[in-house]
């Protein structure tokens, strides 16, 4: 009978819960209106699912919703359980799961994918795997007796723009695998309250669909636009706040001790070794997650306020009708910035009316102007750069092998950006022809960049298409038919 109970409170909590948010803050709630429910089970203690009347098209359903969630973690008793909710609305015993042998073996399969470089300890991808049974081993042993303690973060720094860089994390492998197995875990956790104004780094969602997002807003007329763009976000997240929204999820002792460690991990860069005291290391498996968790009340705050935001990472912008919402948006984002620790950037967070020329703004490697959809100029730049380094004139390389060298970065460019206006597919096409007959005209031991009419006359467009060389500009409109 008590699970019964149980189960009935949890379903008359989810259907009050639309009346609850016009009635102002209750327990339980978290800030800008996201309700977690406080009638939840214990996942440990949850009933088996076959007790609960769940029909089996009610299971399969749930699973094809859930279908990123690894299924040997979040089995159907887990899931449903998620579903329902778990007592007190946290999650405890869930260590057991991070340490099992089979976690950690799938977790090392996914970093094995990756790849990626060693970390301080200089242990490669490839030299693990030579003994990962054993290393995977010791591993599980370390977790489930608690003696395990994650390594420091190697520091590099990785090209960001002229004169500017980024800086990059690299763990050791062995905290990759245990940090992906406990992203395994908790992800689901997080996700299901997570908003769908996020689209960086979740399952399922990406910069196409957070693009098309904003495309369709300034389409309704949402055309005033704060464009924000947070100060280091990634170095500056407060851990003791950070810590505290986790708790709201999740009470495993353990749990919380191994993201502690990870958040204190001392970071190598050359000669200098310090233990940060914020952020989050860009790099880290379980970085992207904790910066989404901590941005979420955010995404609850502005949703509750009736603003349209889209947010992708730390970069967002809201999308407002008219010029004093905008203003009013951007106050409510700057006093949340600093009221949780956070500081946007004052070269970088304005607001503008993208129809207007002049006033357009950046997002995901976009400008929106003028009812016009551009690649950004730093995008353009970074991708012709790329271009030079695969078609120098002195590569030694043939013609062919260049081409084939070329093509899927040409392919993988235009897939992401053959929305943006048409012109930038003839100007680059024609730029990558150019360095090419360069290329030809140094196999003929002639200098030159092969601008001249006569280099066009004798290695003409079609001579490029028939060795195969991927045309934007035909693929664009090869594109808009299919739209048709």
């Amino acid at each position: 009978m008590g699970r019964s109970q149980s189960l009935h409170s949890t379903v008359v909590a989810r259907v009050t819960k639309s009346a609850e948010s016009k009635t102002g803050p209750r327990e339980g709630r978290q800030e800008g209106g996201c309700v977690k429910f406080e009638e939840r089970q214990s996942v440990s203690e949850a009933p088996a699912v076959s007790g609960c009347g769940l029909s089996k098209q009610g299971a399969d359903t749930r699973r094809q919703e859930w279908s990123w969630a690894e299924a040997s973690i979040w089995t159907e008793r887990m899931l449903a359980a998620l579903e329902n909710g778990v007592k007190g609305g946290k999650w405890f015993s869930l260590i057991d799961k991070v340490v099992r042998p089979r976690t950690l073996e799938i977790a090392w399969q996914r970093v094995a994918r990756n790849k990626g470089a060693a970390g301080v300890d200089g242990q490669s991808v490839k030299r693990f795997e030579q003994r990962a049974t054993m290393y995977l081993q010791e591993l599980s042993e370390s977790l489930e007796s608690g003696t395990y303690r994650p390594q420091a973060v190697k520091r590099v720094e990785i090209p960001k723009g002229p004169g500017k860089t980024r800086p990059l994390g690299i763990p050791v492998v062995k905290d990759r695998i245990v940090q992906t197995a406990l992203k395994m875990v908790v992800e689901p956790i997080f996700e299901r309250d997570f908003l769908d104004t996020s689209y960086g780094f979740r399952p399922g969602r990406g910069c196409k669909d957070a693009l098309r997002e904003v495309d369709g807003l300034i389409k309704e007329g949402y055309t005033h636009v704060v464009d924000a763009d947070m100060a280091s976000y990634f170095d500056t997240i407060p851990h003791d706040r950070l810590m505290s929204l986790v708790t709201e999820w999740i009470s495993d002792g353990r749990i919380l001790d191994l993201i502690r460690a990870y958040l204190g991990q001392d970071i190598i860069h050359g000669l200098e070794r310090w233990t940060p005291t914020g952020g989050t290391p860009q790099g880290a498996v379980i970085s992207p997650l904790l910066a989404n968790l901590y941005l979420h009340p955010l995404d609850c705050r502005m949703r509750s306020k009736g603003y349209r935001m889209v947010r992708y990472a730390d970069d967002f912008v809201v999308m407002c009708l008219d010029a004093e919402t905008a203003q009013a948006a951007l106050a409510e984002v700057r006093t949340w910035v600093e009221e949780n620790g956070l500081t946007l950037h004052p070269d970088k967070t304005h607001i503008g009316d993208c129809s207007v020329a002049g006033q357009g703004f950046n997002f995901l490697g976009y400008r929106f102007e003028a009812g016009r959809r551009w690649v950004r100029r730093k995008s353009l730049k970074s991708f012709r750069d790329r271009i030079r380094e695969k078609t120098g004139r002195s590569c030694g390389k043939s013609l062919g092998q260049i081409i084939e060298n070329l093509n899927p970065m040409l392919r993988g460019w235009f897939g992401y950006f053959k929305h943006a206006d048409s012109w930038v597919f003839k100007y680059m096409d024609g730029f990558i022809r150019r360095r090419l007959r360069a290329v030809l005209r140094q196999h003929m031991r002639r200098p030159g960049r092969g601008r001249c009419l006569a280099d066009h006359k004798r290695w003409p467009n079609a001579f490029f298409a028939e060795q195969g060389l991927f045309t934007m500009t035909q693929a664009r409109v090869l594109a808009s038919q299919s739209r048709c």
